[in-house]
């Protein structure tokens, strides 16, 4: 018998949705909110507006905002922290996937104790944590649907994923509006992760029927309306099906997790502090690359997916048609740089590549990856 599960919050989708914050947490028993954000969103105005709807559904409300780019594991212990020391009794987070990742990991060791390497893996997470409810700021991490807490070790210099079930949050409140404040990079960045996530998932070793319908409409909401997405910042139709795509690859990669390109961009990004959509952007392509031969029916998919004409291609031509259609996708919006441009050194390709295959992402790669395949993959992308 073929048995699969998908796992998923509730979900509220649209613009002005943010206004339906205040409601959602009474909803969940919450009284007073820990609310996690970073300083880019409180000078957009969102949190401004969350805690006002916060406080006119009668809530309290303490703010945390010590956090970085790519959240550090000192940082979620500086959080949880104040999280005991607050009162609190139940957690929001405003912003992208940095405030996302660390709203979660604070309520693990909020509630579950010890230090954030004890939960890195699949299921390590024993106590159940305090309500959640997400509503992102950008349009590419996912993490307001996910089963992931993605932070970086600081002493090893590597993003660890945290996998669990309990890390899906009791809501997530998808306003588009939100995503009209960042600027034309990070739309860039966060719409090129969000694409990768649909990619990536779709060619899963644990991908299902269910992660196949959102992994196949995030490619093409992606494809169709990121170029647009980063051209016109005041696009809301593209900005909505931007957020749409961010959704759906989240649903997808949640359930279907991901592959070579997050376990390699996870060492990277820990490495030198790059953005995770910039470092997607140079490995991404070589990866495909890789996985072709075992899976070119599904790069068919993914070509079709972002609307190329396959038409009398046998399948190999056809899925590398998809590779070429990635590649220029990233040249336009502009993250086409080597991992070298970026600031990695290539003397530290062999640490990262022995890093890559302890991370869990690569367990469902759709073909099997060596450290001298990792090493080569790695060497192609500078």
């Amino acid at each position: 018998m073929n048995i699969s599960k998908f796992v998923a919050p509730e979900i509220i989708f649209g613009r002005g949705s943010l206004s339906q914050l205040g409601e959602s947490v009474v909803r969940i028993g919450a009284s007073k909110v820990f609310l996690v954000s970073d300083e880019g969103v409180i000078n957009a105005g969102w949190v401004d507006q969350a805690v006002h709807y916060l406080h006119a559904a009668g809530l309290e409300t303490e703010i945390f905002s010590s956090l970085t780019t790519n959240p550090k594991d000192c940082e979620v212990t500086e959080g949880a922290l104040r999280y005991r020391e607050s009162g609190c009794d139940g957690i929001v987070a405003v912003g992208g996937g940095s405030p996302t990742d660390v709203a979660k990991a604070i309520a693990i060791l909020a509630t579950n104790g010890g230090v954030l390497q004890d939960y890195e893996g699949i299921n390590k997470i024993s106590r159940p944590l305090p309500p959640m409810v997400i509503a992102p700021s950008t349009a590419g991490a996912g993490s307001e649907v996910s089963q992931f807490a993605i932070i970086v070790d600081t002493a090893r210099k590597l993003k660890m994923s945290i996998i669990s079930k309990s890390l899906v949050p009791d809501i997530a409140i998808v306003d588009p509006e939100l995503v009209q404040t960042m600027d034309s990079k990070l739309a860039a960045a966060t719409g090129l992760d969000a694409f990768t996530h649909g990619i990536e998932s779709y060619v899963s070793l644990a991908a299902t029927t269910l992660t196949d319908i959102q992994a196949l409409k995030a490619i093409q909401l992606a494809s169709c309306n990121l170029r647009q997405a980063v051209t016109n910042r005041h696009d809301m139709e593209a900005n909505t099906n931007m957020s749409m795509a961010s959704l759906t690859a989240g649903l997808a990669f949640s359930n279907a997790i991901l592959g070579a390109t997050h376990a390699m961009t996870h060492q990277v990004d820990g490495l030198i502090d790059q953005h995770h959509g910039e470092t997607n952007a140079a490995i991404l392509p070589q990866v495909m690359e890789f996985n072709l031969i075992a899976c070119p029916e599904r790069f068919r998919d993914i070509a079709v997916a972002m609307g190329e004409n396959v038409t009398g291609l046998s399948t190999m031509a056809a899925a590398e048609l998809a590779v070429i259609a990635v590649k220029q996708l990233i040249s336009d919006i502009g993250l086409a740089k080597g991992l070298g441009k970026l600031g990695l050194a290539a003397e530290f390709i062999p640490l990262l590549s022995e890093n890559a295959l302890k991370d869990a992402c690569l367990v469902t790669n759709p073909r099997g990856a060596s450290r001298e395949d990792i090493e080569a993959i790695f060497r192609k992308c500078m």
